[in-house]
């Protein structure tokens, strides 16, 4: 059986049409993102406040999304950031990086850059040196050629 050019293409733009509006399956969901913040703070139930996420509201490129995090905290030997988490609740594994500091750390501030397939939620979790923990979120809109999606 002999293939003609005009089978190939109507073959071609079938499956390209059947991959784009196909159903999405998702890799991550939210009891992901609930046991690895879980698992981060021990059990405890972070609370918001104390943690500040900087992410752009809107990523025209969600192979490198710049994200800062920020913990207010006196930094004392008594009174320090230990480790702060930072989560993409729509990611397969949604840890994405964790910074580790102490007391001579001065500040608790990171920078990173991130990847990120789809709109999601970023997420900052930190554990301080007497237990406490603490939560930022901030949903990121990916667009899809810098043309909004």
């Amino acid at each position: 059986m002999t293939i003609t050019r005009r089978q190939a293409l109507a073959m071609t733009a079938g499956a390209a049409a059947f991959l784009t509006f196909a159903p999405r399956i998702s890799f991550a969901a939210t009891p992901d993102t609930d046991a690895a913040i879980k698992e981060f703070t021990g059990g405890a139930t972070p609370t918001e406040g104390t943690v500040s996420l900087d992410t752009p509201e809107i990523a025209e490129n969600g192979n490198t999304v710049p994200v800062g995090v920020t913990v207010d905290s006196p930094m004392t030997s008594d009174n320090y950031v230990e480790s702060v988490l930072i989560l993409a609740d729509g990611n397969p594994n949604p840890a994405v990086a964790t910074f580790h500091f102490s007391a001579m750390s001065g500040a608790a501030e990171a920078k990173t850059r991130i990847r990120l397939a789809k709109t999601q939620n970023v997420i900052a979790v930190a554990k301080m040196s007497d237990g406490s923990t603490f939560m930022d979120t901030k949903e990121v809109k990916v667009t899809i050629g810098g043309c909004g999606g």
